[in-house]
């Protein structure tokens, strides 16, 4: 299939490989672009279902006096670790549930079930990379995160937000201000009291020289309770502005009851998440300095939302931009069985899957007006071919409009990723 990019498995660049540079890379371009995605996706003779269960691969373009140099590293989780330790795929993903050797008697059965019912999700962080005070993270949507050293890319160890603030889920898309702190959100399911999304701050600080992790120092600014109590809304991100942040509720939800029994009834924890055409959206505003929830309550249409595009304040109303779906059949797209079709099947299979379209949403409360000055910058994106002879390549692209200022030719295999984060050299 043409389109088996997307699940061939990563190979590791350990050694930083200067990648060809066509045009000029801007002198005050320094640092490190650091991104992840999904990586390996077979261990032994076991593949993964979907593209996105697939193990997490880091990969760094550093730019240096107009010089690029790439380098890649699998995250070594505990999923990672025991994983290739069994030599096949041990630890269930979203897409993916796995199951042990079948059990000899059923006590021990049962107790599986049991176990599973509160699942101990995998910490194979794939999504994004985060920071938190001077700390660096490889996070998903669990209560698991990684701290990576952003130069070697090698793994430091795993953290628990659970430690430190009682969440089961949290987004892999935070926020960062100008100060440098940390804006992120979380959902608490299996809590004492009632189950309630979290927005919390880590503020820019947070690391000491004792090197304590920097979650220690984490702040609550509001919670906020369910629509339905069994039913929280799923989140991929959220919105911020200079003085609020954005939570849109939407009618996508996740299913509590279905992911505690997800495990005994053989389905993926990916199908515990189902979209309420009938219900509504419902979008809060909360007060960044207070905590404090706008009382307005602003409903829209339901539709579907992973990611927001931007949110600001003008004119004293809150401006934000979404990409929406008028369906959830898009995880769906990517489950390998489905991608192994070729692309005129693919295309066919899936022409009814809701498009995205870009929706914006003001509202007319009172704020405070803002000036933002007009700052310029670059684009980066890593391109990845179909054509196995098309090598990969780092694009760089004026902000303003959107034209080429420059391309680096990285002669390695390179893979499909997600998110990532840029950091400056400390210097500039």
């Amino acid at each position: 299939s043409m389109l088996s990019f997307f699940w061939r498995n990563g190979v590791e660049t350990l050694e930083p490989l200067k990648a060809d540079v066509t045009g000029s890379i801007p002198p005050w371009l320094q640092g490190t672009l650091l991104r992840n995605g999904p990586g390996l996706f077979s261990v032994g003779n076991t593949s993964y279902k979907h593209w996105s269960d697939g193990l997490a691969l880091i990969h760094s373009f550093t730019f240096k006096d107009g010089d690029v140099f790439y380098k890649s590293k699998f995250l070594k989780s505990e999923t990672y670790k025991k994983n290739i330790a069994a030599n096949r795929i041990v630890v269930s993903e979203f897409g993916t549930m796995v199951y042990p050797d079948p059990c000899k008697n059923i006590f021990s059965k049962a107790f599986s079930y049991l176990m599973n019912a509160i699942p101990d999700f995998t910490d194979n962080n794939l999504i994004n990379i985060i920071r938190y005070g001077e700390d660096y993270y490889t996070s998903s949507e669990v209560n698991y995160i990684n701290q990576i050293d952003p130069l070697t890319l090698d793994t430091l160890g795993r953290t628990n937000y659970r430690n430190h603030i009682a969440i089961n889920l949290a987004t892999a898309h935070p926020h960062y201000d100008e100060e440098g702190n940390t804006y992120s959100m979380g959902t608490a399911i299996m809590n004492f009291g009632k189950p309630k999304y979290v927005i919390f701050k880590v503020p820019a600080n947070a690391t000491d020289k004792e090197k304590k992790p920097a979650l220690g120092k984490v702040e609550q600014i509001c919670s906020i309770p369910f629509r339905s109590t069994l039913y929280p809304s799923y989140f991929h991100s959220f919105g911020m502005t200079e003085n609020y942040i954005i939570f849109v509720e939407q009618a996508f939800k996740l299913d509590i009851l279905k992911l505690a029994t997800a495990y005994f009834r053989d389905v993926n924890w990916g199908s515990c998440l189902k979209f309420d055409k009938d219900d509504t959206t419902l979008i809060h505003l909360v007060s960044r300095k207070t905590g404090k929830t706008v009382s307005t309550k602003y409903y829209a249409d339901p539709f579907v939302i992973f990611h927001h595009i931007n949110a600001y304040e003008e004119d004293s109303h809150v401006v934000f931009d979404l990409i929406t779906y008028q369906d959830s059949n898009l995880y769906d797209m990517f489950y390998i069985h489905n991608m192994k079709q070729d692309v005129d099947k693919f295309i066919e299979t899936n022409k009814d899957f809701s498009r995205p379209t870009c929706q914006r949403f003001c509202n007319y409360a009172v704020l405070t007006k803002s000036d933002f000055s007009q700052f310029s910058g670059v684009i980066l994106s890593s391109v990845v071919s179909f054509n196995p002879q098309k090598p990969p390549f780092l694009v760089v692209l004026d902000a303003k409009s959107f034209k080429e200022i420059a391309h680096a030719t990285i002669d390695t295999a390179v893979h499909m990723d997600l998110h990532g984060l840029f950091i400056h050299e400390k210097s500039t």
